[in-house]
Order: structure tokens, then C-alpha cells, then sequence
């Protein structure tokens, strides 16, 4: 092994071996890895670093899945889902964290991410639930998650690494984002590159950056409308609407709006004024059959 290492290394090495677990020796090597010589000739010693470190890790996982039976971590699927996917390193956890108030572990380690990870995006008052999914590479990808999502953030680092992502995507009916991600380390040679690869396939896709957060409301507008519903807002008789919307699937009417409130309150209902996209004219008496837009207005009158 190299020698004349630094002393922040020499410490983190002593610490590996002293340690007591496997969780104090993967705590140890990354700060070997991020200590280790960055010049060519350290190149065979981090990457047998990293090894160890998958090893071990994949070692825990192991012994996690084995202490806890064959059960796995459950997650209520809310109203409306995204699942993160992707190759390790491509920065799915770092996506999440720019999304979300979630604070995921960031590392530049492989196979950082060993259970599913959840967080909220909060769109103009609309509640996105977003999973974050170990590798999909990984022993420990949920591949049933993946099925059952209603939309899949596949999240890469380049376009040639879509192929083996999309070999483990055979069953799945969700709609389909890809995240081209880390675009603030690539040139604008490189940037027009990758964009008109996925331009030529017909993605639906986005350039982004998790760290800059470069393109962030265009990623949030697509991941609301890969979902195909539309906001429907309420109000009461001489009051502003409500910040909170209606969540509906598209063409719903008005008795669907106050059924989605409250089961049985249709039945209640004299009268609906409705005022947006709808409408032919602001607070337009319509019945409980009129079918709705995005953020429309609803003004309901009681019996």
C-alpha cells in the first residue's frame, strides 16, 4: 500500500482498526476514501478501498435483512407518488434533498443508499410523495415499489446509462422522467450533446442539477403533470379560496369536488358557482355535472 499518507488518513486508518462493527469500519473507510492520495498513484488504493466498502456494506445489509426476517421497511403509497431510480452515484439522494425538506446521507461512496427514503414536495400547496430507492443495481432495490409507482424520476449521470437501468423496468406501467443530473460539471459542448441524445428518443426529460439547483421548477412542473390532475380550489361566500386545492383526476365535475370533501355532501348541495378556466364568465352559476379545469373556483351553496 502507498505509503507517507497523510496524518488525517493514518487517524482514520486506526480507527478501522480499532473498530468494534461493521459500522464503525464503513464510518472509517470513507474518511480513508476522502483522505486517501488523490494523484494517479493512489488510483489501485482508493479503488480497494471502495471495495471494502461495498463488501462490508453489502455484508450489513446481510445481516440486517437476516436479523429482521424477510419483511421490508413498508411504505404507504400516498395519492400521488414519484419513485427516484437509478444507477449508484448518479445522485438520486441529492435530488430528493432538492426536492424535499428531507435530508438524506450524501456521500460520494457507492451504494449510499440502503433503504427506500422518504420525502414531500410541496407544489403550490400540493402534497407529491418522492421515494428514493436504493441502486437499482443494488440487493436491496424494491423492485415492487418501482411497479406500483405512478411516476419513475430516473435520474443518470449520461444517456449510455439508460440501457441497464431500463432492463429492470419491464413491468412497470408509470409515467417516466429523466433527470440528466449533474449538468453544473459538464461543458456546453457536452450539455447540447446529451440534450439532443435524449431529444432524438423522444424522453421526457430534464437537465438539472441537484447541487445548483439549475432548472428546478421545470423538474417540479413535470413531475405535477406526469401525474394528469388538475387543482380545483373552494371557497366560502365572501372569502378568499382556500390556499389548499382539491386534488382530482382530470375532467371531474362539481359533484365529484364536494364528494372528494366530504362523502354524502353532494346530496347537500342547492347551488355551485365556479370561476377560472371553466367558466364563461367570473362566478358562473353551473350545475353539479359541470366538469372542471385546473384551478378553477368552486363556491357551493347548502341546502
Amino acid at each position: 500500500m502507498t505509503t507517507n499518507q497523510s496524518p488525517e488518513y493514518l487517524s482514520a486508518q486506526k480507527k478501522y482498526l480499532n473498530a468494534k462493527n461493521d459500522e464503525e469500519r464503513l464510518l472509517a473507510l470513507e474518511e480513508m476514501i476522502s483522505h486517501a492520495p488523490a494523484h494517479k498513484g493512489g488510483e489501485a488504493m482508493r479503488a480497494n478501498l471502495r471495495a471494502r466498502y461495498k463488501r462490508i456494506s453489502e455484508d450489513l445489509e446481510k445481516k440486517k435483512k437476516n436479523k429482521k426476517g424477510s419483511g421490508k421497511a413498508g411504505i404507504k403509497k400516498q395519492e400521488m407518488q414519484a419513485v427516484l431510480i437509478g444507477l449508484t452515484g448518479a445522485g438520486k439522494s441529492s435530488v430528493l434533498a432538492s426536492l424535499t425538506n428531507t435530508f438524506p446521507h450524501i456521500s460520494s461512496l457507492p451504494y449510499t443508499t440502503k433503504v427506500p427514503m422518504l420525502g414531500t414536495l410541496d407544489y403550490s400547496y400540493v402534497k407529491i410523495q418522492i421515494v428514493d430507492m436504493p441502486a437499482i443495481n443494488f440487493e436491496s432495490f424494491d423492485q415492487g415499489i418501482s411497479n406500483t409507482a405512478d411516476t419513475l424520476i430516473i435520474v443518470i449521470e449520461n444517456p449510455n446509462q439508460l440501457p441497464e437501468i431500463f432492463k429492470h423496468l419491464k413491468r412497470t406501467m408509470a409515467r417516466t422522467i429523466i433527470v440528466l443530473n449533474k449538468i453544473d460539471l459538464l461543458s456546453e459542448s457536452e450539455r447540447r450533446k446529451f440534450y439532443s441524445q435524449l431529444q432524438s428518443k423522444k424522453y421526457n426529460f430534464v437537465l438539472y442539477s441537484a447541487k445548483t439547483k439549475e432548472n428546478i421548477q421545470e423538474l417540479k412542473d413535470k413531475i405535477w403533470e406526469s401525474f394528469d390532475k388538475m387543482r380545483i380550489y373552494t371557497k366560502q361566500p365572501g372569502h378568499p379560496p382556500d390556499k389548499d386545492p382539491v386534488v382530482l383526476e382530470k375532467e371531474s365535475t362539481v359533484a365529484q369536488v364536494a364528494e372528494k370533501i366530504l362523502h354524502g355532501m353532494s346530496k347537500k348541495i342547492k347551488g355551485a358557482r365556479v370561476t377560472g378556466p371553466s367558466s364563461k364568465f367570473p362566478n358562473q352559476q353551473v350545475s353539479l355535472s359541470h366538469m372542471l379545469k385546473d384551478k378553477d373556483v368552486v363556491e357551493f351553496s347548502i341546502k
